[in-house]
């Protein structure tokens, strides 16, 4: 097969690792800096350009797009599916795992067990928004926060409300949640590829902190998981339609429950962690699924 990798940075860990496992089992694959794309949006004669060059003859593409790039890096990704090129994760799937408020909503939709979430966008609605996630303490998440950024803990209502009212006040959206103090500042990893969980590690967050990000000085190791959370993760990701997913949870009193499903999983923590070749199963998965114009998404906005 011939490859293609959106990506802005070919040095890091994850990127490399892809690669590698693609050269060895026989493909070419090539590392595409996402904004150095640019389209031709033609009727029945979709191009990509890189580089003064059009972009053909790729079997399959595997979007790294950064949370920071979403817009541009879906609109190129939707281009290669229009061309027929296989894409490991579809752009309305990582456009729906990017959207933490609507992925909350399709999770919630398919009963799968969730912190209790509230969301409003009246500063006057604080009060409420408080009493209905049961009070502080409180995590308050900003809708594009990513690896941690964004995320308050809050102590008490006085402190989650001067949070809230802050961010409203700079016209920032946000999620306030219940904490699950039980997890004890710990959270579960699950990647899942196509229908598998295929690894699993749990993440403590560092000294003094709530969260768990490895990026964060968090650390890891392989956990073993119960029948119920593989089940949860797997039909997580099926739901917003992910073919590669990494699912973020946590064991609460009540059962686990989802706090993420992220698009574009990094491979160095979880592969340090339990010694599992997860970049050699991305590329193995699409070995059995690329076939031109497979996507489901082909022509759709």
């Amino acid at each position: 097969m011939k490859i293609a990798m959106l990506a802005r940075n070919a040095n890091l860990y994850t990127h490399k690792r892809i690669k590698a496992s693609a050269e060895e089992r026989g493909h070419s694959l090539d590392i595409i800096d996402t904004l150095q794309c640019y389209m031709n949006i033609a009727a029945r004669r979709p191009e990509v350009y890189y580089n003064g060059e059009k972009l053909l003859g790729y079997d399959a593409v595997i979007p790294r797009i950064g949370a920071s790039i979403t817009f541009y890096g879906l609109a190129v990704l939707r281009q290669f599916e229009m061309m027929g090129v296989f894409p490991l994760n579809e752009s309305v799937a990582i456009g729906r795992s990017r959207d933490k408020l609507r992925s909350l909503q399709l999770l919630a939709r398919e009963g799968i067990g969730l912190p209790v979430t509230t969301f409003a966008h009246d500063p006057k609605q604080t009060d409420n928004v408080l009493k209905l996630a049961g009070g502080a303490p409180l995590v308050i998440k900003l809708l594009e926060g990513t690896q941690g950024i964004g995320v308050v803990l809050a102590d008490t209502d006085r402190s989650a409300r001067s949070v809230i009212e802050a961010f409203r006040g700079a016209n920032v959206n946000i999620l306030v949640q219940e904490f699950i103090k039980e997890a004890g500042g710990t959270d579960i990893r699950l990647l899942v590829i196509g229908d598998k969980v295929v690894a699993a590690m749990q993440r403590k967050g560092a000294e003094g902190d709530f969260r768990s990000n490895l990026h964060r000085g968090g650390s890891a190791k392989t956990i073993k998981i119960s029948p119920e959370e593989r089940s949860i993760a797997v039909r997580a990701a099926k739901k917003l339609g992910l073919n590669v997913a990494g699912v973020d949870m946590l064991r609460a009193n009540h059962g686990p429950v989802i706090m993420e499903v992220n698009s574009s999983p990094g491979l160095e923590g979880v592969e340090k962690a339990t010694g599992i070749d997860i970049a050699g199963k991305m590329i193995e998965l699409l070995e059995k699924k690329a076939k031109p114009g497979k996507t489901k998404t082909k022509g759709k906005g």
